[in-house]
């Protein structure tokens, strides 16, 4: 059987004020031109499909386009399940009579406990879908008190398949979820760790033949090759100028060996951060100039309006910084704001009344403050 995996698309998202969904919709012609080309058995998308749980009318315009032609011309089963950025509700729609033509769409977790299952020339093929859930609603469901970090939640989920199926066939998990040991970048929003750890151990997942994963955005395999993150389908922050984008093809026999290999994705507007002078820049242009840039610049002096100026030659600068002019204050500012980046709600919030009180804040008033948060979270995810 031939998988194609892909993860993170977030349409309808907007980089520094640039909808991005004219580049998606160039990046997601190519994803079908590979499965033409490629004649896959699935699609697996493992989460994140929207970027936001209210997507704007071009972004479901585009995903409507591009899972019809996949489904109803190309004819190729979609697995796909939703993500932290999606709201279920709205996933939800119509899932059921998707499902007879081929696209599978799992938002909640008491229907994916049961597999998809697809079959090939050498039997059957057990997917299960798992889309992306808070702790208290694994607790719920399993009924389980003890359950209160996304380890838990995931252990539970697992053990749940392993009781319940021979582990000896062909069984793949699709996840949305952040295992421990992957690479992060700037523009994934850090899951809840409201009551516990947002990280999950990879070997929960070690009687799984393979392990489609989407939350991170950089293509990584987590201890072994058949645990891995597709990546996103573009770049989204400049902390991923370096990423290569691509698709995932995996090749699965009939013992359950994987043969891995990865497409490129080629965006029509790469995204770079480019150092240079600033009259450099100006008489020899880069190529590719129409590219999303930040521009470092290393000039000392002054400059009149070099936005302005740059912008005449490149046309797509999203930001520009004076190498030069910075200063000890400046660095103390950013190690701030990137420590404040990994905390999570609550940990910021007990700085915040700290800093304003001077004093801790009491565990009575930490647990109110986890509750609301928590209901905050579901509100805004549709739940």
């Amino acid at each position: 059987m031939k998988i194609v995996h892909t993860a993170d698309w977030h349409l309808g998202k907007i980089v520094n004020s640039v909808h991005m969904t004219e580049e998606q919709a160039y990046i997601l012609d190519q994803l079908v031109d590979i499965i033409r080309t490629e004649n896959p058995d699935v699609l697996v998308i493992a989460g994140d499909l929207y970027d936001r749980a209210i997507p704007p009318k071009e972004a479901v315009d585009l995903l409507n386009r591009v899972l019809t032609t996949l489904v109803t011309d190309i004819k190729i089963p979609v697995l796909a399940i939703s993500g932290n950025h999606d709201s279920p509700e709205r996933l939800e729609f119509g899932t059921e009579l998707f499902r007879s033509q081929g696209l599978y769409i799992e938002t909640r977790l008491s229907r994916s406990l049961e597999p998809v299952v697809i079959e090939d020339e050498h039997g059957p093929v057990y997917f299960h879908l798992v889309p992306y859930i808070e702790p208290a609603e694994a607790r719920e469901l399993f009924n389980d008190d003890t359950i209160h970090s996304h380890q838990t939640a995931m252990e539970a989920v697992t053990n749940y398949i392993r009781e319940h199926h021979d582990m000896k066939e062909r069984h793949l998990f699709v996840g949305h979820a952040f295992v421990a040991g992957g690479m992060e970048s700037e523009s994934e929003e850090r899951l809840s760790m409201i009551g516990g750890t947002p990280y999950v151990d990879a070997n929960l997942f070690q009687d799984f033949v393979y392990v489609a994963l989407g939350h991170l955005h950089q293509p990584q395999r987590i201890k072994r090759d058949e645990v891995r993150y597709s990546g996103s389908i573009l770049k989204y922050s400049f902390s991923e100028a370096t990423h290569k984008k691509s698709v995932t093809i995996i090749e699965l026999d009939a013992d359950g060996t994987c043969e891995l290999k990865a497409i490129p994705l080629v965006p029509k507007h790469d995204m770079r951060i480019v150092e240079g002078y600033f009259e450099d820049l100006l008489t020899n242009p880069l190529e590719n100039n129409e590219d999303y840039l930040h521009i470092r610049l290393l000039d000392k002096g002054q400059i009149m309006d070099p936005m302005y100026k740059l912008r005449k030659v490149y046309p797509n600068i999203l930001r520009l910084e004076r190498v030069g002019f910075s200063t000890t204050k400046s660095l103390l500012d950013l190690q701030q704001i990137r420590q404040k980046q990994t905390q999570s709600h609550t940990e910021l919030f007990a700085s915040f009344y700290e800093e304003i009180t001077g004093e801790a804040i009491d565990e009575k008033r930490m647990a109110y403050i986890e509750s609301t948060i928590s209901t905050v979270m579901a509100k805004e995810r549709g739940e």
